[in-house]
């Protein structure tokens, strides 16, 4: 590849960041880095109307977390600024004009009344070129007059725009089937085809990365490249990720929203690691990749002309692979926070909490509802004694949970060793398998049909006093139910 290749990320600031916005920049941003080019972030805020408070914020915020950093954005001026599209308005009337004059496009002086009574057999709108071929005198007559006015695309008539695509191949529009869209507003505002354009050009854009929908227009842009005489960018088009069989993922209805899969406790690195494979696969099928492997991997050979389906399932797994992964101070560091909410302030040991959770959770958020046991311990169901391949039953419980208690009540080597030592030795005392009174006083300890760890992690965790308190109060239980 002879020319420097310079790959740009467009959002628009109009809500969060979904997954499918994320993957079309995490995608040009490992195109960029693979071929040593350069990644730049332009922010396309000319729909004022759909603009969110904070959302520029957030896409900072976003591909910060996500680790994609940019080589030239509105705080990284590259020598190709600005890079926010509302402070480059006074660009797009000036090549808006250039554009007329070159013959690509014609000044419109229709007026809303007359352009919404345009509707074909389907009731579509489409414009019927009414000022395609008004001569320069009228033209220059009404302007003079003030009257207002858009500027619209001049497509050429009788030619077929073609062009091709790094994933799709050949793609070929008749211009018949390419409306005369408006290029400039009657307020001086650029439309976003035409400020896409310009900017992509201005800023030396060599790849254009973007998704699917964009597939069919795109011969539209060359045109504007062509009337200009400008050289065209490259395309890759992306497949949608869907939400099922049926509903692409949606900014409009809340799905898959980046920031919300952090708060649940998702790994930044996990995420990026799994949308990378929403439409492509390495040569070697690896699932589980950094960014830097992901860089060295990344090639358009391994995109999937298809869509993909969002599977939260696969996500997590693959961030539990993250997360086993850590070391346990790695771990501790990120578990904290949530570890925090779920104990609200109660003195248990951290650590040793970390410690219980970091191969038993996939999301971070699991370890609320894997540490409920701890402040939530009251009257609960006995059945969950009964066990039959360990032929336990509530008389079977009873005596186990009373093992247990004369086992550890003068019993001080609290470690995870001495503890399995000393139920072992007294289960044997009193001619009971260890595997019945271990099963019998971790529910006695939790009150839970499911916990993080079996009995001696249970009883390590919660400390001798609270193991004995909880010990004798199951005890009760038991006995008050004959």
């Amino acid at each position: 590849m002879t020319e420097k290749v310079r790959t740009r990320f467009a959002p628009s600031p109009t809500g969060f960041m979904h997954i499918g916005n994320l993957r079309t920049g995490l995608y040009a941003y490992l195109y960029a880095k693979k071929n040593g080019g350069t990644f730049i972030l332009r922010i396309e805020d000319t729909d004022q109307e759909r603009k969110v408070d904070g959302a520029v914020e957030m896409v900072y915020r976003t591909l910060s977390t996500a680790g994609i950093v940019y080589d030239e954005g509105p705080d990284k001026d590259g020598g190709y600024g600005p890079y926010i599209q509302t402070e480059r308005m006074g660009l797009y009337k000036q090549y808006a004009e250039e554009l007329v004059r070159l013959g690509g496009a014609y000044y419109c002086f229709c007026d809303k009344e007359r352009l919404e009574s345009l509707k074909d057999e389907n009731g579509v709108h489409t414009y019927d070129k009414h000022c395609r071929n008004l001569s320069k005198e009228e033209v220059e007559k009404r302007l003079a007059a003030g009257e207002p006015y858009v500027i619209r695309q001049k497509v050429p008539e009788g030619v077929v725009s073609e062009y091709e695509d790094m994933v799709f191949g050949k793609i070929s529009v008749d211009s018949a089937d390419i409306e005369d869209g408006v290029l400039l507003k009657s307020d001086g505002l650029p439309t976003y085809n035409f400020a896409n354009v310009v900017d992509d050009h201005l800023m030396g854009i060599t790849h254009v990365i973007r998704g699917t929908e964009y597939l069919s227009s795109t011969p539209k842009y060359n045109l504007i490249y062509d009337a200009f005489g400008w050289e065209r960018p490259k395309y890759m088009h992306l497949p949608p990720i869907m939400k099922d069989a049926t509903r692409k993922l949606s900014k409009r209805f809340g799905d898959a929203n980046f920031e919300d899969f952090i708060s649940k406790g998702y790994l930044p690195e996990a995420i990026v690691n799994y949308i990378a494979l929403l439409g492509w696969c390495p040569k070697d099928n690896r699932e589980k990749m950094t960014m830097q492997e992901m860089i060295e991997a990344f090639d358009t050979d391994g995109i999937s002309k298809s869509s993909s389906i969002f599977d939260e399932q696969k996500m997590r797994w693959l961030n539990g692979e993250y997360l086993k992964a850590m070391t346990p101070e790695e771990f501790y560091i990120v578990a904290e926070p949530f570890i925090d909410k779920a104990i609200g302030g109660a003195p248990w040991d951290k650590k040793e909490l970390a410690s219980l959770m970091q191969t038993r959770v996939d999301v971070l958020c699991d370890i609320g509802e894997k540490l409920a046991f701890l402040n939530e311990f009251g009257a609960y169901d006995l059945n969950m004694y009964v066990h039959q391949k360990m032929k336990v039953d509530f008389s079977v419980a009873k005596q186990a949970v009373k093992v247990a208690i004369c086992a550890l009540e003068t019993f001080d080597d609290w470690t995870d060793e001495g503890i399995k030592e000393r139920i072992r030795q007294a289960a044997e005392e009193a001619g009971m398998k260890a595997g019945q009174v271990m099963f019998s006083m971790r529910v006695a300890l939790t009150g839970a049909p499911v916990t993080p760890g079996g009995a001696i992690e249970m009883a390590k965790v919660l400390g001798k006093d609270e193991s004995l308190r909880r010990l004798k109060f199951s005890l009760d239980l038991l006995e008050s139910a004959n």
